[in-house]
Formats: structure tokens, sequence, C-alpha cells
């Protein structure tokens, strides 16, 4: 079972969403004039879940630079199924670049398919519920500011354990929702943190804390231990080991220093067993 410490929001820029209809289709006015040109590039990274595969489908990558819902322009339409449970310990997948009028873009969405995400928990698949339609759009604030020949690279944290809500009944059984949970971050401004840990059979969560925090978490790898929390803003943290193996005990490294651009290799944490 995953640690508690995943209930905790993260500081920084995790936020709330909105769920939209795909009915709001996205659109390529509001666009700046100034004839300078810079590149966003969207990437996507996932936090772990106790689940086989989280199988989302995203139909488009959309951004905004206006305080309202008008002026979308679409980076990329994907239509593809991306399993979120790939990509973590480090891994991303590019959702789409494009190259865009210079400015402040306030707004990103993913416009996903929900009739073509689906969860697999104990070997069946189950459809991925949204309230409120089987097509809808996922909306947050970024500001992603667009600089004359610069690529912006926005990371996205696709929390799949507390995006998908396990619901049930007597008369309906089990049922799943997706409630996506997602935080944005500007790689440029990020650094990361990378270690293993022993022995591999422990099979732990590896968490990186600051306060009450977790602001990214991820697996060790099964074969070889190795772990890496990827998106992590410069400061000091916490990174607290957590064996699904109750042979071995918990471990937490304190006073952690994560530098912009910059990997920490902590090199090998050694469990205890109990």
């Amino acid at each position: 079972m995953l640690r508690q410490k995943l209930s905790f929001i993260p500081f920084a820029i995790t936020l709330a969403f909105s769920i939209l209809l795909v009915g709001c289709s996205g659109s390529d006015s509001g666009v700046g004039t100034s004839g300078e040109t810079g590149t966003l590039e969207v990437q996507m990274h996932d936090a772990p879940a106790n689940y086989e595969e989280v199988n989302i489908f995203v139909k488009s990558v959309e951004v905004n630079n206006a305080d309202t819902d008008t002026g979308w322009v679409v980076i990329n339409e994907p239509q593809q199924t991306y399993d979120l449970l790939e990509l973590t310990n480090g891994a991303t997948t590019v959702l789409g670049s494009k190259e865009l009028e210079t400015g402040t873009y306030e707004q990103i969405r993913l416009i996903v398919k929900v009739d073509q995400s689906y969860i697999v928990v104990d070997g069946k698949s189950h459809n991925l519920f949204v309230p409120g339609g089987n097509e809808t759009g996922v909306k947050l604030p970024v500001n992603a500011e667009i600089k004359p020949d610069i690529t912006y690279t926005l990371l996205l944290d696709f929390d799949a354990a507390r995006s998908v809500v396990e619901r049930g009944n007597e008369q309906s059984g089990i049922s799943y929702l997706l409630q996506p949970v997602i935080s944005a971050s500007n790689q440029a401004e990020t650094g990361n943190i990378a270690g293993t840990v022993e022995p591999v059979d422990a099979n732990p969560f590896v968490y990186a804390i600051a306060a009450d925090d977790t602001l990214s978490s991820t697996k060790a790898d099964t074969s070889d231990g190795s772990f890496k929390l990827i998106g992590l803003e410069e400061g000091t943290y916490t990174v607290s080991v957590d064996p699904t193996n109750d042979t071995y005990q918990a471990s937490d490294t304190s006073g952690v220093d994560v530098t912009v651009d910059k990997t920490n290799e902590l090199g090998t944490i050694q469990l205890s067993q109990n």
C-alpha cells in the first residue's frame, strides 16, 4: 500500500483542475503579433500507483495565451494511449512540441478520451469513468513564458495514485473514476535526486518531502533498485524510502539539496531488516 504521504498536496504549482466538455474545441486565435517565436515542449511523467496499468487516451494538447477561455492553440494531437505507470522513475514522454509567438501562455489543457481510457487491476481491465461525460478536457494554469529562439519544456506530473478513485457498492460492484491531479513545472527551473536502494527485494516507494509536502515520488527499479525523482524545485528535501516488503525497515535521509539543472546522486541507501 502506498504510504500516506501521497495524500499531501504539493506546493509549487500543483493545482485543482476543471473538467471541461470536449465541445469547447481548440482554436488558433489569440496568438501574439510580435513576429518573434520560441518553442514550447510538453512532457509528461507519473507518480507510482498500486495498479498494473493506468491507460489514458490523450486526444490533444492545447495552450492558451489569455486569462479567459479563448485563444486556445493546439500543440499536438497525439491520439494515443499512454500507460502512466511506464512513466515513473525519471521516465518521461513528449506529448507535443510547437513553435509559438513569444509571450506568456496562461493555461494548458489535455483533451482526454475517457471511453478509450482504462485501468488494469488483478489482470482485469476496467473503464475509467469521468462524471459529466465520456470526453473531457483537463486544464490548469501554467504561466509558461515563451522567449525568442528558446525551448520552454513544461513538465507535467500526472499523479495516478491520486487521480484514480475507487468506488464501489453492493449493486454495481467496484468502479473507477478519473479525477486528474497534475502538477506542472518549468524543467529549466528544477533539479533531480537519484540513488539506489538495497536490497532490491525491498521493492520500495521513494518520496521527496519538504516540510509536510510530498513533492515527488517513484518506485525503485525492481531489477537493480535504482530510482530518480525529477522536476523538483531548488531547495532541501528529505528522501523517504518505504519498502513494500515488510521484511525491511523504512529509511529517511534528511538534508538532501536540489540545485537547478543538476542531479544529486545519493549513492546506495541500505535498508535494515526488521
